[in-house]
């Protein structure tokens, strides 16, 4: 009897094991090159243009005067601000991202719900919302304002506003990439290695992170990204002190405002050139996530 069912229920290929069925066959081909014309032209218009208008008007007057823009105090002082930002930001955020998904994907507590809603906080509220909060905390008149001021100690218009406001805009980045890849992994993998005698450590470093180092280097990135570019958050909390307190994005908006064009664009030119860098690492660690994720499927289970 089993052998008449055998024959008569045909194993299902190998290849077909894992996989899901390509769609795109059922579609007419006029579809895919109908909508793959419209993806082109979006792009066109609104970020290759757009991106070669950059370089273009800031090479406009030539290579020196792109130059002397990009070696002016001022931009110097802009640039390294933000990488203070960004290098106090982002390991901050890297390590709140790594302890608030493994909080929140390897145990069950009361308030998961709550912390998963603060997590996402800075992608709800306006980022000048974000910097008038901090205004209304530590400015002159907020409710540390006059403590400050009596240890002279500065928050506003200075650089720990500008990273306290750079935190926030940025901490979901890590968290948010962390939580659904370790949601799909499960616990198996932990709960297999604290059976056989290894300490939560141990467990963290030789089992977890290795699954979720691709996950982690992605929101790392973006992360970096964001707080290089943030514009509304550090604009309210900076002062627009030149030379003191202005950021890149905040740079290149005062030389715009003083019609100072060619060193306005020499300074953005900088931050499109870390967009590009940002999407091509973005971009390999795509395929590495997907590598990742074939390989996992394809392995015996």
């Amino acid at each position: 009897m089993s052998a008449v069912l055998d024959k008569a229920t045909p194993p299902r290929p190998p290849a077909a094991r894992g996989k899901r069925l390509d769609t795109s066959v059922l579609e007419p081909r006029w579809v895919s090159y109908v909508l793959i014309a419209v993806a082109l032209v979006f792009l066109t218009l609104f970020l290759f243009i757009p991106l070669a208008a950059v370089f273009t008007e800031a090479l406009k007057k030539g290579w020196e005067v792109y130059v002397e823009a990009v070696i002016d105090p001022d931009a110097v002082s802009a640039i390294k601000l933000t990488l203070i930002a960004a290098v106090i930001s982002v390991p901050l955020n890297l390590v709140f991202g790594v302890a608030a998904a493994w909080a929140i994907t390897k145990f069950e507590f009361r308030g998961k719900s709550i912390l998963l809603t603060l997590i996402d906080l800075p992608f709800s509220i306006s980022p000048v919302i974000a910097g008038l909060m901090y205004v209304l905390l530590f400015g002159a008149s907020g409710w540390f304002g006059p403590w400050l001021a009596e240890h002279d100690i500065k928050i506003l218009f200075a650089v720990p506003g500008i990273v306290l406001a750079t935190v926030f805009i940025t901490f979901p980045f890590v968290a948010r990439e962390l939580i659904p890849l370790m949601q799909q992994q499960g616990t198996e993998e932990e709960e297999a290695a604290l059976v056989l005698g290894a300490s939560g450590w141990s467990t963290f470093w030789r089992v977890t992170m290795p699954n979720i180092k691709w996950g982690l280097l992605y929101g790392v990135i973006l992360c970096n990204a964001r707080a290089m570019g943030e514009f509304g958050a550090v604009s309210v909390v900076s002062g627009h002190i030149r030379g003191e307190t202005n950021t890149m994005p905040l740079h290149v908006e005062i030389l715009y405002n003083e019609y100072n064009f060619t060193a306005a664009f020499a300074v953005a030119s900088l931050l499109a050139l870390l967009a590009l860098v940002t999407l091509a690492i973005k971009s390999f660690i795509e395929w590495r996530l997907h590598q990742a994720k074939s390989a996992s499927l394809d392995a015996p289970h």
